[in-house]
């Protein structure tokens, strides 16, 4: 039986403005996760936790730029443990040296996410995040090796992630193909009479695959009437 959690709160760290609201924005539409606070530098993530603690409403996870204006994403994660504060860490970042891979991981950030990233990804790496609370929620006093080894690999395996509600898997897998298989971009119109569907329904599929990423999506000009996305394969 899945053990039932409270919401796990996160503190966003992001110096830019902007990313720290579209991350925020990513967390709040995730069941099971809410915002504690944002903060865009180091010293102000240190506070943040402070107060969360003190309040009594301790930060669960930290969302962590590396790049931050006063202290290095890695800094702020060694300070964190030496605080003591019992958070975990995912660091959220545009740097891909392997020097600072290595430094996150044995700074203890359990997992790395590479920007820029679709919420699709963003929620894959959550999921699994919260399916590693749960395993270990389930655990008794006394952990068992498999329930460890499950705990561990919900943080390194892929989620498979439901599907919007009112979407079927073999609807989305015809659309995926038909678009897959054009030299360029259709429109939804395009897809009515070679796949049977609507083009409000059709539509609503490559939205769908152009908000995880799978399409590109841009305005069409000059066709007659309203105006019309067009969506085109990513490759």
């Amino acid at each position: 039986m899945a053990a039932d959690l409270p919401d796990i709160r996160v503190l966003v760290v992001d110096d830019e403005a902007i990313a720290a609201a579209a991350h925020s924005a990513y967390v709040e539409r995730l069941d099971g996760f809410t915002v504690a606070a944002t903060a865009h530098d180091g010293q102000g993530a240190l506070h943040a936790l402070k107060d969360a603690a003190e309040a009594g409403t301790p930060v669960d996870l930290v969302l962590l730029d590396m790049n931050l204006p006063d202290l290095h994403g890695l800094d702020v994660s060694r300070r964190i443990r030496s605080a003591g504060f019992a958070v975990d860490i995912i660091a959220i970042t545009a740097v891909r040296e392997l020097a600072i891979v290595r430094g996150a991981i044995s700074a203890g950030i359990v997992q790395y996410l590479i920007k820029p990233f679709t919420f699709a990804t963003f929620a894959d790496k959550l999921s699994g995040y919260l399916e590693f609370r749960r395993h270990l929620a389930e655990q008794a006093s006394q952990a068992s090796q498999s329930g460890v080894d499950q705990a561990f690999a919900s943080l390194r395996t892929p989620t498979d992630l439901p599907l919007p509600k009112g979407l079927s898997a073999p609807t989305l897998a015809a659309v995926t193909e038909f678009v897959r298989h054009q030299p360029g971009a259709v429109s939804a119109t395009e897809l009515v009479d070679p796949l049977g569907v609507s083009r409000v329904t059709a539509r609503r599929y490559l939205e769908h695959l152009a908000d995880t990423g799978t399409v590109l999506r841009s305005a069409r000009y000059g066709t007659p009437g309203r105006p019309e996305n067009e969506y085109r394969w990513n490759r």
